[in-house]
């Protein structure tokens, strides 16, 4: 891969994990309900999670939906369930001294889970093998999820950091709620694209 490709993919696998989806709204939701701390099994769930997903999709996970089309429509009707079920605990999770008892963030085996049925993770990973190892060879499919780990990384923290600091400012419990259901609503946001594709 030459030096422009490289940095070409290095841009798009930033720009498609630091940009508002569903795990970064989750990791935020995380960051602010339960510290940075708790939600590291959850970010390293997403930071490895996709990449795992991605050579699985590079190495021909995607030929079987090439033989059985209706799994395209499973994968759909299964994200959006689960979509809309994480908003549903998103937006009734508990007050941060409560949530140390009641309430518990994503472990690691249901954030890397959880990319299987990501609508935005299918999109980038899709894209990305497509775009930047379309000849879908070892070295070039494990490059691509090289850089998605590092840009990954980034994105994680950041998120989880931004949730953590407005933890401060939403010591309130209406607020927090508010702030909850604001995350729960933007995460069904989030499948627009999916049901109602331009």
């Amino acid at each position: 891969m030459t030096f422009d490709l490289l940095s070409a993919l290095v841009a798009f696998a930033f720009v498609t994990v630091i940009t508002p989806g569903p795990n970064n709204l989750m990791l935020m939701a995380s960051g602010t309900n339960f510290g940075f701390v708790r939600t590291v099994p959850h970010m390293l769930g997403v930071g490895l999670g996709f990449p795992m997903m991605l050579v699985c999709v590079g190495l021909g996970v995607m030929q079987l939906f090439d033989l059985w089309p209706p799994a395209y429509l499973v994968l759909k009707v299964v994200s959006v369930a689960y979509l809309l079920w994480l908003a549903w605990k998103i937006a009734n999770a508990a007050p941060p001294a409560d949530a140390r008892t009641e309430g518990r963030p994503l472990t690691f085996l249901q954030a890397t889970a959880f990319q299987w049925v990501n609508p935005k993770a299918w999109s980038m990973a899709l894209s990305a093998v497509t775009l930047y190892a379309a000849g879908r060879d070892f070295a070039a499919v494990l490059l691509v999820a090289g850089v998605y780990v590092a840009c990954g990384m980034i994105s994680t923290t950041s998120w989880t950091m931004l949730g953590q600091q407005m933890r401060r400012a939403l010591r309130s419990p209406a607020r927090l709620r508010l702030f909850n259901w604001v995350m729960a609503a933007l995460l069904v946001a989030t499948l627009v694209p999916v049901l109602w594709p331009a």
